[in-house]
């Protein structure tokens, strides 16, 4: 479904050249959900990035379905149909939840079809319709309102930076739910990056990244339990 191969990435800061992602290779099958963690620094965000296309790879190939997607640009990678939600979501002044979920669904959406969406990931739906995107909502309502964005459009891979970062155990709770349901019916691959342990234990496969560089990957059952061992390695933690 999704192929990766030798994809690599490179900063250069003060005249010297960092590696950041150094000759990732992976793979999603249909209906996966893949699970990548990490210590801080890793290269995670960076490479959802460039699977999404918000960077630039320096080499490799990113195949989604058998096409090549590794000279797409994100609008083009977004009809291809990727799907991708922000570690820190971006606000819109002047823009209301309604238009954003429907531009993110490509379509005017009905009022009934934007109070699904928002009820979906646990809002009080009709409160928020004509709320602006902006610093008046929390840092849980947005991180809800963007997995809600995501939602509102069939993709065939969706990719989530660390939906459980600056969020209350409450909105968490519901994030959780929202992509069990996801993963239970299967109809669309997902990469999340976590450290969360009730995310990392949903996957099927969990993906160890260190130094730009793949470290492990393998079934939860092969990988999960070294992650928590001991109060958790990597930055991982566990969820009460």
């Amino acid at each position: 479904m999704l192929k990766v191969e030798n994809l690599s990435f490179s900063v250069t800061e003060e005249g010297r050249t960092r590696k950041i992602i150094d000759d990732v290779s992976f793979s999603v099958s249909q209906g996966e959900m893949l699970v990548i963690t990490g210590p801080n620094g890793s290269g995670k965000s960076t490479l959802v990035k460039l699977l999404m296309g918000i960077e630039k790879a320096e080499s490799g190939s990113i195949r989604l379905e058998g096409s090549e997607l590794t000279q797409y640009a994100i609008d083009e990678r977004a009809k291809a149909g990727m799907g991708y939600a922000f570690q820190q979501p971006p606000r819109f002044k002047g823009m209301t939840v309604k238009k954003l979920l429907s531009i993110a669904a490509g379509g005017k959406l009905s009022e009934n079809n934007c109070c699904d969406l928002l009820s979906g990931v646990g809002l009080c739906a009709r409160e928020y319709l004509n709320r602006q995107v902006d610093d008046t909502l929390s840092g849980g309502e947005m991180k809800r309102i963007e997995i809600a964005t995501v939602l509102a459009k069939p993709h065939k891979l969706c990719l989530f930076d660390e939906p459980e970062a600056g969020i209350d155990l409450w909105s968490f709770s519901m994030l959780v739910k929202q992509f069990e349901k996801i993963h239970r019916e299967k109809k669309e691959s997902i990469i999340v990056i976590s450290h969360q342990e009730k995310l990392i234990n949903m996957a099927d496969r969990i993906m160890l990244l260190k130094d730009g560089r793949i470290e492990a990957i393998g079934s939860k059952e092969e990988i999960a339990p070294a992650l928590f061992a001991g109060g958790g390695f990597f930055g991982c933690s566990k969820t009460d």
